[in-house]
């Protein structure tokens, strides 16, 4: 499943020497070789958070739609 919204995830704070998630390489990059803006997810603390960057996109937008579903009133 691709993720429906894909929003810069950030750890809480901006941190020097950050890791990202690269949507176009699928692996993490770090601030000394990281792609463009437009394909990364972050920044985050560490590699490891990083490297779970799809999972936190995926557990967000699930949270999302059920927020969504009962705002509509939709039942589930």
């Amino acid at each position: 499943m691709v993720a429906r919204r894909v929003d810069r995830v950030h750890s809480g704070h901006m941190s020097a020497g950050g890791f990202y998630w690269c949507l176009r390489h699928q692996r993490v990059e770090t601030d000394d070789d990281k792609c463009a803006e437009r394909f990364l997810l972050g920044p985050f603390d560490s590699s490891e958070e990083a490297s779970h960057a799809l999972e936190l996109v995926r557990e967000r937008n699930e949270k999302w739609e059920d927020e969504d579903a009962r705002w509509r009133g939709d039942s589930h």
